[in-house]
Parts: C-alpha cells; structure tokens; sequence
C-alpha cells in the first residue's frame, strides 16, 4: 500500500517507481559486457550531463532504470541498487532509499554515475555538491519515453548500439502483440485499479497509453478530465460501479493482496459487468509499475485478458 499511496498522494512522478517482487521475463537481457559499444566515445552529452568518460560505478536508484541498464548490458557497471530495485535476479541491492534519498550514503558507494526518477529533497543539487553526475529518468509518459530513456542511458554508459537493439525488439514484440488481437465492433471498457482506495489511472499516463493501443475505453478519465490530477485520480465507489467497466485489472495483486474473489465481495460491486462476468484480471505489481523493458510484458497480459473477452 505504501508505494501506490505515496506515489499517488505526494507525487505523479513516483507512482511508477516502486513494486513488491520480482519475476521471470522474456524480453529483457541480463547482464553483457560493461565493454562500450563500437561506436562509443566520450566524452559524452546527455541534456545537460556530460560524462568524460564511461561510468564504471553506476548507482540506481530507480528500479525501472535498474531494469533498462541491465537490459543494454550495463549491470557488470553497476555496483548498487535501491531498496526497491528487485529485477533481474542478482541486482546489488542495498538499504539506499529512493523516497528517503540520502547524499552521504550514496556517496559512500563512490559512485561515478547516479541514476534517478526524481528529484525528492533536491537530491540532485545535494549529489552536484559532492561532484558526483546524476542524470534523471522520470516516469514515463508514453512508449516514446521510454525509449528515448533506453536511448539515454545506453549513450551515458557505453552501450548506444544495445540500446538502439533493444528499442527496436520491444518496437517489434508490441507492435506483433496489439496486431494479433482482433478488433472488436465496439471497444471493451476497463477499470485500472492502483491500489483498494480507488486509486486510478486516466488514458493520459504511461499505463493509459497501453490500453489505448487495444482501442479500450478508460472509465477513470471523467473523475480527471483536465488533468489537475495528474491522472491518477481517486475514483468514488459509487461513480465507478455506476460506470459499469467491461474489465478490471488489478495492479494491487501483491501489494494489496486483491483478486477476483476480493473484488466481487465488495458492497453493490456484484452489478459490475466486469464482475458478472468474470473479467477481472490480476497484474504483476512489479511489471505494472515500472516503464522499462518489461513493459512488452504488460503489453502481453492485456493483449491475453482482451482475448478472453467474447466478442
């Protein structure tokens, strides 16, 4: 509950950050060489980040950019994680926090590259003090940022060329993913729940983009319609059951502990079409909230729960 709550309460940008387990993927690498690829020279220019010369001991403190380093074969470069970084298997894992970031303790790893997803307490400025570079990979908004972060990160550590390898392999698997679903005469509504609070999301963030790919009508999007909320919003109980959802999807399956059997106990959510009919459909929590390279993976299981929808 911590992660969907301090995500949603204190900040948008965090809702993607966290998660409670790890599991098996299909599409992401693990490990590589830390050798640059043939093209790499430095120094290098990323925004406003340059780097002399390629980071031999990154820091992550985001687990979605864990996720994308290991992926371009960058993890023999990194020598420590946040205590939320749980992909892949053998991640160097520590106490360091990325809601609670502490400057000294992540200087003590002797960093030569910091990555985060946000700038809580002014890390940044604190970390700039130290001389030690940070580069910043927000929370996603669409698939495009995701893969200009991919991008990013690949010509920062030496690894443009796995990178580039591995946009185009997720460019392709979602791409085969979203075609071998048949269309539908009418679109197939869907209630995107963050946590049992009601926490939504609205068709304008990272995960709203993915339904919209499989043409899916987002019931959350009148509780936000100007964006004030960021696109997270908490939705009434009573608006929700009224708005009749085709399909629920639960991204609160590890953290919450919810399922179909949870949800269909709920008061008056017995008239849900979603819940007469059996489409409730559980989530990794883990894969739900990150933006990387498992994302062909989300991509999957909607593509899988649409396809067990009656036309």
């Amino acid at each position: 509950m911590k992660r969907v709550l301090t995500a949603v309460v204190t900040t948008a940008a965090l809702l993607l950050v966290g998660g409670c387990g790890s599991g098996d993927d299909k599409s992401a690498t693990t490990g590589g060489s830390s050798a640059p690829s043939a093209a790499a020279s430095y120094p290098v220019t990323v925004g406003s980040l340059t780097l002399d010369a390629q980071p031999k001991r990154i820091v992550s403190l985001s687990p979605t950019a864990t996720e994308m380093l290991f992926a371009i074969g960058a993890g023999p470069q990194v020598v420590a994680v946040d205590d939320q970084s749980d992909y892949p298997a053998g991640v160097p894992k520590t106490d360091l926090s990325s809601f609670k970031p502490n400057a000294e303790a992540i200087a003590a790893k002797n960093p030569d590259l910091v990555v985060l997803s946000n700038d809580i307490d002014k890390i940044v400025d604190q970390l700039g003090k130290l001389k030690i570079p940070v580069f910043l990979a927000p929370a996603a908004t669409s698939m495009d940022d995701t893969y200009r972060e991919i991008g990013e990160l690949g010509g920062l550590t030496g690894h443009q060329a796995e990178a580039e390898a591995l946009h185009q392999q997720m460019t392709s698997q979602i791409d085969k993913i979203v075609k071998g679903v048949p269309a539908r005469s009418k679109p197939l509504s869907y209630y995107y729940e963050l946590d049992p609070s009601l926490y939504s999301v609205t068709s304008k963030t990272f995960i709203g983009s993915i339904f919209t790919m499989f043409g899916m009508t987002n019931v959350a999007d009148p509780a936000d319609p100007t964006g004030a909320k960021g696109g997270y919003p908490q939705l009434a109980a009573e608006a929700l059951i009224k708005s009749n959802p085709d399909t629920i999807f639960l991204a609160d399956s590890k953290c919450c502990k919810q399922s179909a059997q949870t949800v269909a106990a709920r008061p008056g959510w017995n008239t849900v079409t979603a819940v007469k009919a059996g489409q409730i459909f559980p989530l990794d929590d883990d894969i739900a909230s990150r933006w990387g390279p498992r994302t062909v993976d989300l991509v999957q299981s909607v593509a899988d729960a649409v396809a067990k929808v009656p036309a």
